[in-house]
Order: structure tokens, then sequence, then C-alpha cells
């Protein structure tokens, strides 16, 4: 399944971003946002920012966002120890 957001032009247009930025920081204010209502997980949302580990995470540290740890991320965390 995918989705697509339909954005108005003249919201588009009123972003001060250059054209080339305008998605990828649109999909990190989403994961971000996602992610701080407990919506998406830790591995979700920086899937959707399109990040690392390390990368989100330390966006979620400039944007004062608190870390949630629960068994899923236990559980990815324990897989990337193994490997």
């Amino acid at each position: 399944m995918e989705a697509k957001l339909i954005i108005p032009d003249s919201v588009l247009q009123a972003i001060r971003l250059p054209e080339k930025r305008i998605q990828s920081e649109l999909l990190k204010e989403l994961a971000i946002s996602l992610y701080d209502q407990g919506i998406l997980s830790f591995g979700k949302a920086r899937e959707l920012a399109q990040l690392g580990k390390y990368e989100f995470g330390k966006l979620l540290g400039e944007r004062e966002v608190s870390r949630h740890y629960g068994e899923e991320d236990l559980d990815d965390d324990m897989i990337y120890a193994r490997s």
C-alpha cells in the first residue's frame, strides 16, 4: 500500500526551502511528529524520514523529542547487536 499526500501549490510555494529539499524535509517533519505522538515506532519513523538510526536519533535530540523505547526497539537492537 502506498499513500500520497496532496499539498496545494500555494502551500508548496510558501515553503522557504529549495525545491529539491522540500520532499525530504516534509518526510522528516512527518516522521518526527508521528514518532513523538507514539503513532510510529522509532524504526518506522526513521524509515519514513529516510535516515539511519544515528541520524534520526540525532534529529530527535535536536528537536528535544524524547525517545520511546519499547519491545520492538529492544528487538531491533538485539538483531543489530547480533549482526
